[in-house]
């Protein structure tokens, strides 16, 4: 049997949850765990989460949150303004889940490590997304970590032949997604299902080798396995733009 490869979405701090998540997913030394970024904020034991992830064998991408938090302080100097965006953001709880409120510089420097994107052939992880209109070789983490609309209002696939996996928005926030589905749009998935949000709860680990889903609901510890094709809900291109010309977008 073929070693499974299983994506988990934002977990944001959730420790517990993600524990949970891991025992009903039961993956095996030969088992391939990616995730998507945005390990920490605004859930309760970001330290917690970066220890596990950083000692098991795991692959882990940069996210918006860690990349805040990296911003903040630039050659020992702390940069105000992006303290206080990451602060606002959920620094926060990252901050309170560490000893004397002090991360170390161990954590930092891996998380200076962490890739924006992995290529496994078939699939091409990374937490946002890219930019439609710039090549890939051009784009740097404010794209792979940040965008948005661009990429989500693709009307064509971005590769021909690599299924895009990503996190960072909330599924329920792009039109006609209800909480707890994956959503599905021109050669994308989006699989943060909004761990930290009292709407959701949900945190989601795809096999992407068996089209199988699996969740836990952070707030009440509620797990479920489901085939992929029950999780996914179609996002349109149009729907996407409608929604910016209307004002309408979420940011999270």
């Amino acid at each position: 049997m073929t070693p499974r490869r299983i994506v988990i979405g934002d977990v944001h701090g959730h420790y517990k949850g993600l524990m949970t998540l891991l025992e009903a997913i039961a993956p095996d030394s030969e088992e391939r765990i990616y995730f998507l970024g945005d390990l920490i904020d605004r859930g309760p034991q970001s330290a917690q989460v970066v220890k596990f992830v950083q000692e098991s064998s795991y692959n882990c991408l940069l996210g918006n949150h860690e990349q805040m938090l990296l911003d903040s302080f630039i050659k020992g100097k702390i940069q105000h303004a992006v303290l206080q965006a990451w602060l606002y953001s959920g620094g926060h709880a990252t901050l309170a889940s560490y000893p004397k409120g002090r991360i170390p510089v161990h954590d930092l420097d891996w998380m200076q490590t962490l890739p924006t994107h992995l290529d496994l052939g078939d699939i091409w992880l990374v937490h946002a997304g890219v930019h439609p209109e710039i090549p890939l070789e051009e784009q740097t983490a404010d794209q792979f970590c940040w965008i948005r609309h661009e990429f989500h209002s693709m009307s064509q696939p971005y590769f021909a032949n690599k299924l895009i996996i990503t996190g960072h928005t909330i599924t329920f926030t792009l039109p006609g997604v209800e909480p707890g589905k994956i959503a599905a749009g021109s050669g994308w998935l989006d699989i943060d299902t909004g761990a930290y949000h009292r709407r959701s709860g949900w945190l989601t680990g795809l096999d992407i080798s068996n089209a199988i889903v699996y969740q836990v609901n952070v707030f009440d510890n509620y797990v479920r396995t489901l085939p992929l094709e029950k999780t996914l809900t179609p996002v349109q291109p149009d729907q996407i733009v409608a929604r910016k010309q209307n004002g309408v977008m979420a940011n999270w």
